[in-house]
C-alpha cells in the first residue's frame, strides 16, 4: 500500500478522522487546484470558471434552455440565473422567451460569444499539461469521477452499514 493511501477500515475498526485520510477533502482540494489552474487562463478572456462552463455547453449546442443548462452543469436556478445574466451583460449570450411557451427561456450565443470559442482553444491543452496525466490516466480519472457522481446522485454512497467501501 502506498504511504499516501488511507487505509480501508475493517468492519470492527473505527474509521480515521485524519484530514488527509478523507476522500472528500482530497476531492475538494483537487477541485480547488484545478479551478485555480483555470483562473489565469480564463481571466485573459474575461471569464470566470462557472461562466466558462456555461459557454462550453453553448459552444457545443449553440443554444440551450435555462433548464437544459442547469441539468448539464448540475446547478440550481439561483446559481445559473446570475451567471447567465452576467454573460448577457458582457454581450456573449442573449436570453429570449420561446414564442410557443413563454415560460421557457432560451440562451443563445451572440456573434461575440461564438467568436470567443477560437480564443479559448488553448485552455484545455494548457490544463491537460498542468495536470501531468498521461492520456490513459486522464481517461481513468474521468471514468472514476463520472462513476462517483452517478453513484452519489443515485443515492448509492457506496458504503454498507459498517462503513466499509463497497468496490465494484
Amino acid at each position: 500500500m502506498d504511504a499516501h493511501e488511507p487505509p480501508v477500515p475493517m468492519p470492527d475498526e473505527e474509521p480515521s478522522l485524519d484530514l488527509d485520510d478523507q476522500f472528500c477533502f482530497t476531492l475538494y482540494a483537487a477541485s480547488r487546484a484545478v479551478t485555480a489552474a483555470y483562473r489565469p487562463l480564463l481571466e485573459s478572456v474575461g471569464l470566470t470558471y462557472p461562466q466558462y462552463l456555461v459557454m462550453l455547453v453553448l459552444w457545443q449546442r449553440e443554444r440551450a434552455t435555462v433548464k437544459e443548462l442547469i441539468t448539464a452543469l448540475h446547478l440550481d436556478y439561483g446559481t445559473a440565473t446570475p451567471l447567465i445574466k452576467r454573460l448577457e451583460s458582457h454581450g456573449l449570450v442573449e436570453r429570449t422567451r420561446r414564442a410557443d411557451d413563454e415560460r421557457v427561456v432560451e440562451v443563445v450565443l451572440t456573434g461575440e460569444g461564438a467568436d470567443m470559442r477560437r480564443r479559448i482553444m488553448t485552455v484545455p491543452p494548457s490544463i491537460g499539461k498542468a495536470m501531468g496525466f498521461s492520456p490513459e490516466e486522464y481517461e481513468a480519472a474521468q471514468l472514476l469521477l463520472r462513476r462517483l457522481r452517478a453513484n452519489l446522485e443515485r443515492g448509492a454512497a457506496g458504503h454498507d452499514a459498517g462503513g466499509v467501501p463497497q468496490l465494484g
